[in-house]
């Protein structure tokens, strides 16, 4: 009896894969919320970076616009530079208000915010880069985001130039609206973290005057401590989100694509940025938590939800040409949205092509930098300089 009794005692002690008790899963909760606040202030961090090496050149790029392409391609080089389509599309709306840009030459540049903004979710699937399975996951749906955007584009920005629909639907609903005021909304993530980058900005600046140098720190701060951070959140997020949890959270997204828009859109609202809500799917993603068909609709609603901040800026211009363009950006992304994702065969399109990209950098991981640099800086550059 007592070697039964010994025998069965370990099996006892054994707990299902992923099962945790209480304090276990309350502790590892607690973890997870300290490691996205790290994950988000790293992001701002990074933002910080870029923007010491070029925020400033940022606006310049959007005067001086006349071809379409040209315009395309200063979005996406506009949005790299300052990790942020809000920030971008924010600068294009004031711009517009103060005659300095068209709206029809702006169309393009909007486009193009779309495109730039995706490479931080790309960036941020770089944390799972040593483990091939986790990493196939995240890097197709990082870049379900990325070929949305391209399909999307190829789509509308011809069919505007043919037809200026997106401008004109902007102008008709911008008649009634003239006149509107308001002020600028501030996210509740850069009010209750903002400190946290700034301190870490403060910090470099007293090491060292050069801005280049401090930007440089300060990308590679951000760029380690996502990947260090990322690697913790999905690794605590296979555990937590485990078993029933993660099938009842696939099955809700699974149930209404609809669903996963609103809650997409949402969050980005509440967070004041696409960006962050698409590069928190990542882990999820990564760890199979989120299969990336549950997450596409989530993505879909982010690139809607992004659209509030321009048009919260475009309050504060007293032109209504700055209304116009915010909205041709909730227009844009919007009938995006209602051109693939309704119909089955077009919605797979930009999940289908971004497995094919995560099998190719599986197997040979030059086709990372490849992709990054490539979509996100040698074809933008060159678009620039030979269409400006």
């Amino acid at each position: 009896m007592p070697s039964q009794n010994s025998s069965r005692l370990p099996a006892r002690r054994r707990r299902p894969d992923g099962e945790l008790t209480a304090g276990e899963r309350i502790a590892r909760i607690v973890a997870l919320l300290l490691l996205l606040a790290v994950f988000l202030a790293a992001i701002d961090v990074l933002g910080e970076g870029i923007a010491a090496l070029g925020g400033g050149a940022a606006e310049g790029l959007f005067t001086g616009v006349a071809h379409p392409l040209a315009g395309l391609s200063v979005g996406i080089l506009g949005t790299v530079l300052v990790q942020s389509s809000s920030v971008t599309t924010a600068t294009i709306v004031a711009l517009v208000g103060a005659h300095a840009v068209s709206v029809e030459d702006a169309v393009p540049m909007v486009m193009g915010a779309n495109i730039g903004t995706s490479i931080t979710n790309t960036l941020a699937a770089l944390g799972s880069i040593r483990r091939s399975a986790e990493f196939r996951r995240a890097f197709a749906g990082a870049t379900m985001h990325d070929f949305f955007n391209a399909f999307a584009v190829l789509v509308l920005l011809p069919l505007e130039i043919a037809t200026g629909l997106l401008g004109r639907m902007a102008v008709a609903l911008s008649a009634p609206l003239q006149g509107a005021e308001g002020g600028e909304l501030h996210s509740p993530v850069e009010a209750a973290l903002g400190w946290l980058p700034d301190l870490v900005r403060s910090g470099v600046d007293l090491v060292t005057p050069s801005a280049t140098v401090a930007g440089i720190v300060l990308i590679a701060l951000g760029l380690a401590t996502l990947m260090v951070t990322l690697v913790a959140i999905t690794k605590i997020m296979r555990v937590v989100i485990a078993g029933a949890a993660e099938r009842s959270l696939n099955r809700v997204l699974g149930r209404s694509g609809a669903l996963g828009i609103v809650i997409g859109a949402l969050l980005t609202v509440a967070v004041q940025s696409s960006s962050i809500t698409t590069s928190l799917l990542i882990p999820m993603i990564a760890a199979g938590v989120l299969t990336i068909e549950n997450g596409y609709p989530v993505t879909l609603g982010a690139n809607i939800g992004t659209t509030v901040t321009a048009l919260i800026a475009s309050l504060a211009v007293p032109q209504i040409e700055g209304l116009q363009i915010a909205l041709v950006h909730l227009l844009f992304n919007a009938t995006g949205t209602l051109l693939f994702y309704p119909v089955p065969a077009l919605r797979r399109l930009p999940l289908g092509a971004a497995r094919r990209l995560a099998d190719l950098a599986v197997e040979r991981r030059a086709w990372v930098a490849a992709y990054i640099i490539g979509v996100f800086v040698v074809l933008p550059l060159v678009g620039t300089l030979v269409f400006r």
